[in-house]
């Protein structure tokens, strides 16, 4: 990873002189976030936005347009000027709509053009604060033996929540009850409350939970531990090193943007993203920086959409 940022920023000096040339257009550059304002794809969106008004010399606006799994805001950048000023900033979920819902309203691998990946973030493994388990061996076991007493709390179909979810249950050979939620924060409060055993969900939205004492972290799924959390093993640290997901974060401009705007957009995020990481605001969300060229991009999405596919089908879920 540190490999890929060093390579971005000593490619910045390419971007710069273009940049002064006015090669990217005035107006306002739109990033659309298809969730609802202060969750943790928002925050992330408004560090790009407000690094790359800095970067590029133009207006940036967020616009939040939450609903129906977040297709609603990838349905308006789908439908917008194909000029790289109308942009996706969305996570994981996005890439998954074919998978996940009966009659999705496009295609995210054919409709839209992969423009960059923004970066990753571990999920957290969280229990009720009164249960007794205190790792992760503890809880598979209590799950094993009792799986009529443990309920998965899901906080939306497709998202990287569901499909690590899906991946511990295989992990730890479990039959797991799922209910799906409206987001995180009821899930969240129905761990709290002991309504339901267990939640796992990306670093960003959970920390404050976790760290305040409101449910109880067991494990987090990459492979190193966070910085915002060090004091959470990792699943593969507890034993079981096939259970290692990320949450991640992207970026998408419509299908037919010119590419030269695309590559000129890749080149100022991996920029913009360097400049976050170096001060410190994306490891402050638990964001690991991502610098990759959209070739990268479109072969990373291939290969999260397959894992992903096989593991709904060998849950049997049915498209909703």
């Amino acid at each position: 990873m540190k490999q890929l940022i060093a390579s971005a920023v000593l490619g910045l000096c390419s971007l710069s002189p273009a940049l002064a040339q006015g090669k990217f257009p005035d107006g306002t550059l739109r990033l659309v976030v298809p969730f609802a304002a202060g969750g943790g794809v928002d925050q992330a969106a408004r560090l790009l936005g407000r690094q790359l008004q800095t970067d590029l010399g133009v207006t940036v606006i967020v616009e939040n347009k939450a609903g129906a799994s977040g297709t609603i805001g990838g349905k308006a950048v789908q439908m917008a000027a194909p000029d790289g000023m109308t942009l996706l900033f969305s996570a994981a979920t996005h890439v998954l709509a074919k998978q996940v819902l009966a009659v999705p309203p496009y295609d995210p691998q054919t409709d839209f053009t992969p423009v960059a990946r923004v970066g990753e973030a571990p999920l957290m493994l969280v229990i009720p604060p009164t249960a007794p388990q205190k790792n992760l061996k503890e809880v598979l076991d209590a799950a094993r033996a009792q799986p009529d007493k443990w309920t998965a709390a899901v906080p939306a179909l497709g998202a990287p929540s569901h499909l690590a979810t899906l991946l511990l249950a295989k992990q730890g050979n479990l039959k797991l009850t799922m209910t799906p939620y409206r987001g995180t924060a009821p899930a969240l409060a129905d761990v709290a409350g002991g309504h339901v055993q267990l939640l796992m969900d990306s670093i960003i939205s959970i920390q404050a939970m976790a760290k305040s004492g409101k449910v109880k972290p067991i494990a987090t799924t990459m492979a190193k531990r966070s910085s915002v959390a060090p004091e959470v093993p990792t699943a593969v640290e507890s034993g079981f090193p096939g259970m290692v997901y990320e949450s991640w974060y992207g970026v998408w401009a419509p299908r037919g943007t010119p590419e030269d705007r695309v590559q000129l957009l890749n080149k100022a995020i991996n920029k913009a993203v360097a400049e976050l990481a170096k001060s410190g605001s994306l490891e402050a969300l638990g964001i690991e920086p991502v610098a990759e060229t959209t070739d990268q991009v479109r072969k990373y999405i291939a290969t999260d959409v397959a894992r992903s596919a096989e593991l709904l089908k060998e849950s049997g879920f049915k498209p909703e």
